[in-house]
């Protein structure tokens, strides 16, 4: 792996630097100041919370933990990394810049956040970051400018070799965390155990993880973003869904399983689950329209829906009635890059005229045409939530639902499966599966 970094990376920089510089070129600007970000203090401490870099920032340089950075860039010019590392003993700071990225840089070490204006170009400079009011009077011509934003989010949709190469590792990574997790649950532990061992699985610190791990048992399924993890485990086990990432150089997986505490017929709805999103999986080729995935998603869940007994309508009338928003009210899954929920999905075009949702779908974060080099997620499901089912029982639909039956599974809360995709030029490779494929064989 390291020798793939050292060798894709170059052309990844190149890249890069093509995007800004084209994006430069037609917005008007000279240079790009881009910031890493600053540490924010919690109200009414002294500490601070986690810091998280600017992803921007993060696709020039594989550097997650150091605030107060900057890439500063020219057109034509060596870029430049201002490289904060004080002189501090309260707290340990950052080790020198080293590794196969560092010689593609001019680095400029900085004591303080007010030693980088010095390094400022001259001339029309975007600034891109958070932080605006620390720079006051620093000359940047415009901060975020949305034309040149909307440029660069839509070039992130085709990732590089190294990219790719990264998410990969963040995959075999998550792999090994989600594997040590079933031990756990296997073993009778609760969501804060489970989780822990997932951590230690992975190497990771909660602050390192691309987004809070979802460690949910029994009904806790049934909330999408469940975030609990309780110390007790439930007195009976039902049930266990883990929808929980790692990273790797600022890159994210994203990947969700889910399993049955013992043989009950919940085990055959994971296992439908999983057959249907395999193939969702099977569909993805340049050329599809990721709506039609999403379409096809909630037919494959009427059909579960029908043929399990839960709901007696065909599919095709529970689609077009949207009952099977009750039973799968988010979308079938979203870009994913140097953030879970990478940018562009809605986008037309580099100007940022958007692609809109199908009626009646508003949580889907992904309507683009599928290209190579894409890489997104595939994550169906099925829920028993409670809110929705109330809202379901009160329509004109409810005479064809099965309540007893679905009010059994109540306690299982729900299945989701989740796979990272990355398109080729003929079809995809589902990096989620071969990193558990590769695991099992180790």
């Amino acid at each position: 792996m390291a020798q793939n970094l050292a060798a894709n990376y170059p052309a990844h920089l190149q890249s890069i630097r093509s995007r800004h510089d084209d994006a430069l070129a037609e917005t008007g600007f000279d240079h790009v100041v881009i910031f890493s970000g600053s540490e924010r203090v919690i109200f009414l401490d002294d500490s601070a919370y986690p810091f998280k870099v600017n992803a921007h920032f993060k696709s020039w340089v594989p550097i997650v933990d150091n605030p107060d950075s900057f890439v500063v860039y020219t057109p034509g010019k060596k870029p430049v990394l201002l490289y904060y590392q004080p002189l501090d003993y309260w707290y340990e700071p950052a080790a020198d810049p080293a590794g196969f990225w560092v010689d593609q840089f001019d680095v400029v070490m900085i004591r303080e956040l007010a030693d980088a204006k010095a390094h400022m170009p001259k001339g029309r400079v975007a600034f891109i970051g958070e932080g605006e009011s620390s720079f006051d009077g620093w000359g940047f011509a415009a901060t975020n400018p949305e034309n040149l934003v909307n440029r660069l989010h839509w070039e992130r949709s085709w990732k590089t070799d190294y990219e790719l190469d990264c998410i990969r590792e963040a995959a075999r990574i998550g792999v090994d965390g989600h594997r040590a997790a079933l031990r756990a649950f296997g073993s009778g532990a609760s969501e804060f155990d489970i989780h822990v061992e997932y951590m230690r699985a992975t190497r990771h610190t909660e602050a390192e993880l691309p987004y809070g791990n979802i460690v949910a048992l029994n009904e806790g399924g049934s909330v999408l973003h469940y975030m609990h993890l309780r110390k007790k485990a439930p007195a009976e086990r039902h049930s266990f869904l883990i929808d929980a990432g790692a990273q790797f150089n600022g890159y994210a997986c994203d990947i969700t399983r889910t399993y049955s505490a013992n043989g009950s017929e919940f085990g055959e709805l994971v296992a439908a689950v999983d057959r249907f999103q395999q193939d969702l999986c099977e569909m993805i080729q340049p050329g599809v329209d990721y709506k039609d995935v999403h379409m096809r998603a909630h037919l494959e869940v009427g059909k579960v829906l029908h043929e399990m007994g839960f709901v007696d309508m065909t599919p095709e009338a529970m689609v077009e009635r949207r009952v099977t928003g009750a039973f799968f009210p988010h979308g079938v899954g979203h870009f994913l890059g140097l953030q879970v929920h990478d940018v562009a999905g809605f986008m037309a075009n580099r100007e940022g005229e958007t692609i809109p949702r199908p009626e009646g779908h508003p949580f889907l974060r992904l309507t683009r045409v599928v290209e190579p080099r894409m890489v997104f997620t595939i994550e169906p499901g099925i829920y028993f939530i409670d809110l929705l089912l109330t809202e379901l029982r009160k329509s004109e639909d409810s005479k064809h639902v099965d309540w007893a039956k679905v009010d059994s599974f109540r306690k299982f809360g729900g299945v989701r499966i989740e796979d990272d995709i990355a398109v080729t030029e003929s079809g995809r490779e589902n990096l989620t599966r071969d990193a558990f494929a590769a695991a099992s064989t180790s």
